[in-house]
């Protein structure tokens, strides 16, 4: 997977149109592929916000048959108003809002919790009544251990936080290329 800065650029810029043009009432913005032909690719993504360091939205999509340009938007107005965790986002929190995108590579199922990589996965539980998604940069933000980024995961999906250490449970694990509008971010896990 290949994104150029030129497309993560595009991408944050994009994310941030595709939320102003909801106060708006006008359509998304849409972009030249000819000019970005990397962000015709289909992958997953996931869009986050934050104001002040502290989470404001966080939607985004697994996988996805649509241009990763088309998914980003998609995701970033998901974040800005149906995230359940929050009131939708008004205009004035606009400029306060950083924006980071989590462009995924193709889950991989798992075979043994050591086949876990702190620093270069995230996870996916799907169990037939509990899933969860961790990006990766939560282990790497908040300093996990394996054993604590599967107890967070447990958490999320709705189960005992040490599920996990009762039988092996379906996990697939992922890599992002992760950017941010502060530019502070910019790594890039397993891909």
């Amino acid at each position: 997977m290949q994104l150029t800065n030129s497309d993560k650029g595009i991408l944050l810029l994009a994310a941030r149109e595709s939320i102003l043009s909801l106060f708006r009432q006008v359509p998304r913005t849409t972009i030249e592929y000819s000019e970005y032909p990397n962000l015709l690719m289909k992958a997953g993504a996931f869009v986050t916000l934050t104001i002040g360091g502290q989470l404001r939205g966080c939607i985004g999509y697994l996988s996805s048959e649509n241009a990763i340009f088309d998914t980003v938007c998609d995701a970033a107005q998901q974040a800005a108003t149906n995230d359940p965790r929050f009131s939708p986002l008004t205009l004035s929190e606009m400029e306060h809002v950083n924006i980071e995108i989590s462009v995924l590579t193709p889950p991989q199922p798992i075979r043994v919790y050591e086949d876990i990589i702190i620093g270069q996965h995230g996870l996916i539980l799907e169990e037939p009544q509990h899933r969860g998604v961790l990006l990766p940069q939560v282990a790497v933000d908040h300093n996990l251990t394996t054993a604590q980024f599967l107890s967070a995961l447990c958490e999320k999906a709705g189960m005992d936080s040490f599920a996990w250490r009762e039988r092996m449970l379906n996990i697939n694990v992922f890599g992002a290329i992760v950017f941010s509008e502060i530019g502070k971010r910019k790594r890039t896990y397993g891909g």
